[in-house]
């Protein structure tokens, strides 16, 4: 009952904020408290939710109201390196960060 979101173009740090609210919760719970919550990587994470959900229903037999967020972690994916012109001609770099997400969804006891 997993889902992974491979580089995402949002940097970790901003997408670890939304992460941190819906672990440990009930699915239906975590989907219910991203839709009001103002950022956005609340869209993909409840897509990803979503998906995990729907691979336990059809893969493992497992009711979707019995299901928690038993882990969600975010990590560093591909970094991006663009310049951007400076003062004095002098070209600065930009670093676009990307975020891998990985979901892990188990049943409630």
């Amino acid at each position: 009952m997993k889902a992974n979101l491979k580089n995402y173009g949002q940097s970790p740090r901003k997408v670890r904020l939304v992460a941190d609210l819906v672990r440990g919760k009930k699915v239906s719970q975590a989907l219910l408290e991203l839709n009001y919550l103002p950022k956005r990587a609340t869209e993909v994470i409840s897509k990803l939710i979503n998906s995990a959900a729907a691979n336990a229903e059809n893969n493992f037999k497992v009711s979707v109201d019995n299901l928690i967020v038993k882990e969600i972690s975010v990590d560093q994916g591909v970094t991006l390196k663009r310049y951007r012109p400076r003062a004095r001609g002098v070209a600065k770099r930009i670093n676009k960060r990307t975020s891998n997400v990985a979901l892990t969804l188990g049943v409630k006891k």
